[in-house]
């Protein structure tokens, strides 16, 4: 299961889908992650992070390297999109296509993410499944 920021947000704060997929994810011997970028978007170095930082504790963050750089990179030329909101979304779409497979990627922004894990040559099985937060 990968989260974008929104995802992040449902989770902390308890929300039934979220937590279900994520007891889903955890059941069947899966990750819950998210990009270290997506940290940027949800915490604010106040109190009220507290319950995010219960949810990042218990999750994978990966780390955005060169590599996953220069893919989302690539990922972003493909499919015609750009700017710095796509960017962050490319980058987190990378680290969804990097997944054992089958993975949910819980975002607030189906549509562009969908896009971006977009695999028309996988399985329909196989392909990232995008769901609204």
């Amino acid at each position: 299961m990968v989260l974008d920021a929104e995802g992040l947000v449902q989770l902390a704060q308890g929300n039934h889908v979220a937590v279900s997929l994520a007891r889903d994810a955890h059941n069947a011997n899966g990750d819950v992650v998210t990009a270290a970028t997506t940290l940027a978007e949800v915490l604010r170095g106040t109190r009220r992070d507290a319950g995010m930082h219960r949810v990042i504790s218990r999750i994978t963050v990966v780390p955005i390297d060169q590599q996953l750089s220069r893919s989302a990179g690539q990922l972003l030329g493909r499919v015609g999109l750009s700017g710095h909101r796509h960017a962050l979304d490319a980058l987190l779409a990378v680290v969804a296509l990097d997944q054992a497979r089958p993975v949910v990627l819980l975002t607030s922004d189906p549509g562009d993410l969908g896009k971006l894990t977009d695999e028309p040559e996988r399985p329909a099985r196989e392909r990232v499944a995008v769901l609204r937060a």
